[in-house]
């Protein structure tokens, strides 16, 4: 509001005028009070100032507490801070910008973060937290895999006595997922809650926990919430109808390869290309997801960029921060900051039911397993598995083709950031990271329209438009791309993209959905995997309550 404006200058004026004319009064509430005056995105980018003050102040700070506590008696156990938490991205996981943020909002609002930064295994956060004293532990993740990873952290903390609230956090899951599996394990006193990071205002549910005039209440009022969000999500499974898996397979799509014959690719094989410019990705980012990071959502009909310039709530802070990325897309373009690189596969391939055989040089060289729409569709529609968009094979051999690849636009970019954050600039450094996100993802469609065009070239008319190109000549034997998976198969730098190519004008995107039992068990079978182990990888879209 307007007239919150100037809160933090009032507050310094009115505590300057006490210290003169009351110098044996203390002030307290200041940062709450200053905190006033910053909103959204100017939090973050005050962060730099607060750091530097703060790293300056602290010797001042110490010697005036030492002499407090020789002065007045008190303890010298006794904490500046509000509470302390421990904040890190799970073991496997490497996605941290929500993260950031929460860790620079906590830190504004004179909590101390300890930050361990990502693929934080159980046992460090464990450490850590008891050596911190922590009042709380937060946990963040986005993959599937790292919803197992939290678990596995609550269930130590429980282990080893350690009863403190545990957060987490993850753009993948959804609150009544958290609920059912998370809180039904029945953690004793543990409070685990629910928090997506990128919710800067939740550092008052830190305070509120830290708060023993409202923790209880807030518990009480969390545990009544989560038992409503459970109860409605019990209800639903039961109104949940499935065709079964059989049933679903005589209703696949059925796609006329006789009148669209696959196209051969102008290469089998794979490619790479290595240190991209940057500069021929800009007209394909989006920047909607940008924005989203900053938590600027434009209402209707103002949501999307460019119209959300418009919006009368958070049109003139979209600008400011987009003027801000577009110095920075400079900045890191000019000072090759970021390297951008990519590979490219086109192979034999065939489909064998829901699976998707692939070939290299007339050798079966992998398997891709489906996963075929089983919920949510109508007695005339399709149920859906990406093998469709495939021809079958013929006599166990493959008459169509296949292409897959991995982008990134993130190398450099983890290294820059630690830069930044080590001279205190997080406004920087969540910047760069989102926009290398963005250039990851524009790189992706970049690719697309070049295989379309250029490397597969079954978009014939689309060729015609005279877009930019990369010629088949400057691709190269594919080795090192700088790209990798972690052990829970998250991609590594975090901005990087992958995924098929199908040349099929039959295919589309679609969503899996809610998959069943018969499902989940023919799939495990075909992949050689235990069921158990099969459902925690599918868990997202499991349609079922798994079985302790």
């Amino acid at each position: 509001m307007e007239e919150h404006s100037n809160y933090g200058v009032y507050f310094i004026d009115a505590a300057r005028m006490i210290r003169e004319n009351l110098p044996g009064c203390h002030v307290s509430g200041g940062v709450s009070n200053i905190s006033f005056s910053f909103r959204g995105m100017e939090v973050i980018k005050s962060a730099r100032v607060m750091k530097k003050a703060v790293a300056h102040l602290i010797p001042f700070m110490d010697r005036e507490r030492e002499e407090n506590i020789k002065k007045l008696g008190l303890s010298a156990d006794e904490s500046p801070y509000q509470g302390t938490i421990v904040l890190a991205t799970v073991k496997g996981d490497v996605h941290d910008i929500g993260k950031n943020i929460v860790a620079v909002v906590l830190g504004c609002n004179n909590f101390k973060v300890v930050d361990l930064g990502v693929m934080t295994p159980c046992e460090a956060i464990i450490k850590a937290a008891v050596e911190e004293q922590a009042d709380f532990i937060g946990c963040s993740g986005l993959i599937t895999p790292s919803l197992d990873e939290m678990v596995h952290v609550a269930k130590e903390m429980q282990r080893v006595g350690l009863k403190i609230p545990l957060l987490i956090g993850t753009g993948l899951d959804s609150r009544p997922h958290s609920n059912t599996r998370e809180e039904k394990k029945e953690l004793e006193e543990m409070v685990v809650k629910k928090i997506r990071y990128n919710r800067i205002a939740k550092y008052r549910d830190c305070s509120s926990l830290t708060d023993k005039t409202t923790r209880d209440a807030f518990i009480a009022d969390l545990s009544e919430e989560y038992e409503e969000v459970r109860q409605e999500h019990y209800e639903s499974l039961k109104e949940r109808r499935f065709t079964t898996l059989a049933v679903a397979r005589t209703k696949r799509m059925v796609v006329d390869f006789e009148k669209f014959p696959p196209v051969k690719p102008f290469f089998l094989g794979r490619r790479k290309i290595v240190d991209f410019d940057l500069r021929e990705l800009l007209p394909f980012i989006d920047w909607k997801p940008f924005f989203d990071v900053w938590q600027l959502r434009g209402k209707y009909p103002n949501r999307a960029y460019p119209r959300i310039f418009n919006d009368d709530q958070v049109g003139e802070e979209a600008k400011r921060v987009y003027s801000d990325a577009q110095n920075w897309l400079g900045r890191l373009i000019s000072e090759k900051r970021l390297k951008a690189n990519a590979v490219v596969g086109f192979f034999e391939a065939g489909s064998d039911g829901d699976d998707i055989q692939v070939f290299d040089e007339g050798r079966r060289v992998a398997t891709l397993y489906g996963l075929r729409q089983q919920s949510g569709r109508e007695h005339d529609q399709s149920h859906m598995c990406i093998s469709d968009f495939i021809k079958p094979l013929e006599d166990g051999q493959p008459s169509d083709y296949l292409g897959l690849f991995a982008c990134s636009a993130g190398i450099g970019a983890e290294e820059y950031c630690k830069e930044l954050e080590k001279n205190h600039d997080d406004y920087a450094s969540i910047m760069v990271k989102a926009l290398a996100d963005r250039l990851a993802e524009a790189f992706a469609e970049y690719l697309h329209r070049q295989v379309r065009i250029e490397l597969w070239g079954y978009s014939k008319d689309e060729s015609k438009l005279g877009h930019g190109k990369i010629p088949v000549g400057k691709w190269y034997e594919a080795t090192d791309c700088e790209l990798q998976l972690t052990e829970h198969l998250a991609m590594l730098p975090a901005a990087s993209v992958s995924g098929l190519y199908f040349a099929s004008p039959a295919s589309s995107y679609f969503a899996v959905g809610k998959i069943d039992r018969d499902q989940v068990s023919d799939y495990a079978t075909r992949k050689g995997m235990s069921v158990s182990e099969t459902e925690r990888w599918l868990s997202p879209i499991l349609g079922y309550e798994v079985d302790d």
